[in-house]
């Protein structure tokens, strides 16, 4: 019996050249070169080019007339500057080789192991949508792959020292100290067009992938194709014990805990005091005395990505 698909096989897609955007700088750099990475790459079919990039202007040009795939070898940093280039452009797929600390928008995607073991998961694959967030706030137009949000995180990141390197060990520890402590001023924010109660949130995420930062598993059923946003929040009158939120990041059920509320939306709108907001993993610094809102919305299916076929249904579809 063959598998109800909707997205073509990969098989189908191994038409032209592709490109391969490789991270010397990622964290998982010198697991593998390009060449082995490209080696593989036309072993399941695909004709890849290797573009070396050392910055923004490099990758422009790489990326200017890109059609086909486009394999990106780095961690979420790297995948977040291509995608912001192929972003609402036809006639071309990312595919994601996780090869950083977090790897945030690969596991959301279910892409896990060593680069060449993901190569060889893409020998069976499929496009699909992935949605990305477009923001707009008193300090410009943003665009995020990950998460925007304000609150304790936010916070945590702008304190964050990055001489310290990235730890999610770290990260989990200074958020769930600051989730305990912190003294956000109420706001009402609403979601699509309900107007929630004016409420003081000590943690406000909007969340396109399973988790943000280094690895920080606040969203643990988004889907970043359904062309919607998953709002996290934790009231501060509310909140819980620095243990309650350890443990149920250690679980992988932190929207399970009674204190945080998870809401599905297509568009949001915070309203701006002059509070710090990440966008990703940057940090948009607070700007005292000024007011106004930020409003972030769904841009759906503004990139395709390939995605592995689980084995089993590989074999259905065989």
């Amino acid at each position: 019996m063959t598998a109800l698909n909707t997205a073509p096989p990969v098989s189908d897609l191994r038409r032209g050249p592709a490109i391969l955007i490789f991270n010397t700088n990622a964290g998982g750099s010198t697991r593998c070169t390009p060449d082995l990475l490209v080696t593989a790459l036309q072993g399941i079919g695909f004709q890849p080019v290797y573009r070396a990039t050392t910055g923004e202007e490099e990758l422009e040009r790489a990326l200017a007339d890109a059609q086909g795939t486009v394999f990106v070898a780095g961690g979420d940093g790297t995948v977040r500057a291509v995608a912001l280039h192929l972003a609402g452009r036809d006639g071309v797929t990312l595919g994601v080789i996780p090869m950083g600390t977090a790897n945030n928008v690969a596991r959301t995607l279910g892409v896990q192991g060593e680069p060449l073991d993901v190569i060889a998961l893409y020998a069976q694959a499929t496009e699909q949508p992935f949605d990305l967030g477009r923001v707009e706030g008193p300090w410009g137009e943003d665009v995020f792959l990950e998460a925007c949000g304000c609150g304790a995180f936010a916070d945590v990141m702008a304190e964050y020292d990055p001489e310290g390197g990235k730890s999610p060990l770290r990260a989990v520890q200074a958020l769930t100290t600051a989730l305990t402590t912190f003294d956000p001023p109420p706001a009402a924010v609403t979601l699509d067009s309900e107007v929630l109660p004016e409420t003081a949130f000590a943690l406000l995420e909007v969340m396109n992938t399973k988790a943000t930062g280094p690895r920080l598993r606040l969203a643990t059923n988004a889907d970043p194709g359904d062309g919607q946003l998953d709002v996290v929040r934790i009231d501060a009158a509310g909140r819980e014990g620095l243990l309650a939120y350890l443990a149920a990041l250690a679980r992988d059920d932190f929207e399970a805990l009674s204190s945080v509320e998870s809401t599905r939306a297509a568009r949001v709108e915070i309203p701006y005091t002059g509070q710090a907001f990440h966008v990703d993993a940057e940090v948009r610094e607070p700007m005292q005395g000024v007011t106004g809102r930020v409003l972030i919305e769904a841009w759906p299916a503004a990139l395709r990505v390939l995605v592995p076929v689980p084995a089993q249904a590989a074999g259905a579809d065989a």
